[in-house]
């Protein structure tokens, strides 16, 4: 006999969320976990990077007050208040977390979970057997293998440093490296940010990293693109950076954030049937079923969308079929995200490029301009708004936006998107006067075709 009906390895948002829900509906459930529940997001993530990014706000929000006749000392910034500031914000979400799997019934298991077999999971010398396993250990940050590499941290470091870093190097394009280059930046840091490839943020639509490009370097950061670093060196009391153009730079910290890959080693995957693809990722179908029939995955694990809401509803979408008699699949599409740079980028939908692929015929329309708080600052700050539209049914399929309040924005668009919103239904949306968001609804005019590419061979 089985010792639970549902076992969840892994104690992060998805995982939490599967559990409780689970033993809200009658399951003997389980969670195990061998570090803090909340995982990724509440410790090393989402929550702390969010805080610091309110943090470095502040330097940007002190220069504009002059604009607006506010007269303030010279501000300074204490490192050390704001990392022990945020430790109780991160000790109180853990006990939410807690509490919710405690109330709900689910049991904890402290330690590292290990399949056995298919209903087996060993924790240290303690062996846990389950009708149905779900697997949501999440990802970790994946380092390069380059001389001189454990001189530099990654993400997980960030949070608890003893001191700003007065020059630090961060390697990467991606949203963290991105995040991590503004709030830096903003903290004081003098910041050198350097990407392989020509834009930032592959995968977005391509206007908005361009722009997001833009507005990042006339906020400070020296972003170098086309350049990767080679190898690090201690020399003396700064690490000097060795780049693919030959050029060395010196720097009290670097930072790398260049991608992060499923938590997968040592889980005994083998043991259960489950082979993971490249990259570690465990696959999935569509209701997160592994191919074994009593496993499933969820989050950042299967290298799908890895966003804390998508793993929170996976979970939940487990919990419902199993547990509730209420099937459900998890609807990846039009999935709304942020990220939290200097200036805010906010996206849901599809791509120019994805819907020109997607679509015969595509109306594009743009607009970018200096929103109403800057007409009396000195910041030179710009917004960019972009809504993409099959032609054909007149349904908006793509929403894209830079500048503040991005993320906001974001989250309810893409309720208009989800719901499939026309443009026709954009534009007959009363403007709320005066906002930034008001352009989503009172852009008329669509952007003129690009001009057809000539064909080489002709």
């Amino acid at each position: 006999m089985a010792d639970f009906d549902l076992l969840v390895i892994g104690g992060g948002s998805g995982g939490v969320a599967c559990a409780r829900r689970a033993a809200g509906y009658g399951a003997k459930a389980a969670v195990i976990e061998n570090d803090r529940l909340g995982g990724t997001c509440v410790h090393r993530g989402c929550i702390p990077k969010k805080l610091l990014v309110y943090a470095s706000h502040f330097s940007h929000d002190f220069e504009d007050a002059a604009g607006y006749g506010w007269s303030l000392g010279e501000p300074v910034f204490d490192w050390p208040a704001m990392v022990q500031a945020k430790s109780p914000e991160l000790d109180r979400l853990e006990g939410i977390y807690e509490r919710l799997r405690r109330n709900a019934g689910a049991t904890q298991i402290t330690g590292t979970g290990r399949l056995l077999d298919a209903h087996t999971v060993a924790v240290g010398d303690e062996r846990h057997r389950a009708k149905t396993i779900v697997i949501a250990t999440g990802g970790r940050p994946a380092m390069p293998a380059i001389p001189g590499i454990e001189l530099a941290i990654s993400s997980d470091e960030m949070f608890d440093l003893p001191s700003l870093p007065q020059r630090i190097v961060i390697v990467g394009g991606g949203y963290i490296a991105c995040e991590f280059a503004c709030i830096m930046q903003g903290l004081g840091s003098k910041v050198t940010q350097l990407y392989r490839r020509d834009l930032p943020l592959r995968g977005f639509d391509h206007d908005l990293r361009e722009v997001l490009c833009e507005e990042m370097r006339k906020g400070g950061v020296d972003l170098r693109l086309n350049v990767n670093a080679v190898s690090l060196a201690r020399e003396g009391s700064s690490i000097a950076v060795k780049t693919t153009t030959g050029e060395t730079i010196e720097a009290d910290q670097v930072l790398f954030a260049t991608g992060r890959k499923p938590n997968v080693a040592g889980l005994g995957l083998e043991k259960a049937g489950i082979e993971p693809v490249d990259g570690g990722a465990i696959p999935v179908d569509a209701s997160s079923h592994t191919g074994v029939a009593n496993i499933f995955a969820i989050g950042d694990v299967t290298d799908r969308i890895n966003l804390t809401p998508v793993a929170i509803h996976e979970g939940r979408c487990i919990a419902e079929t199993l547990y509730n008699d209420n099937p459900q699949k998890p609807d990846h599409r039009d999935v709304a995200t942020a990220v939290f740079t200097t200036p805010e980028l906010g996206t849901v939908g599809l791509t120019e490029e994805e819907t020109r692929g997607a679509f015969p015929a595509v109306d594009i329309y743009k607009t970018r301009f200096r929103p109403l708080k800057h007409t009396l600052t000195a910041r030179e700050e710009t917004i960019f708004m972009k809504l993409v539209v099959d032609r054909a049914t007149d349904r908006v399929v793509g929403c894209h936006m830079v500048g503040y309040g991005a993320g906001e924005a974001m989250q309810l668009l893409g309720i208009a998107v989800k719901a499939g919103a026309t443009k026709a239904q954009f534009d007959a949306t009363m403007a709320v006067h005066p906002t930034a968001a008001e352009e989503f609804v009172t852009m008329y005019e669509p952007v003129p075709e690009p001009e057809p590419v000539a064909d080489a061979a002709q």
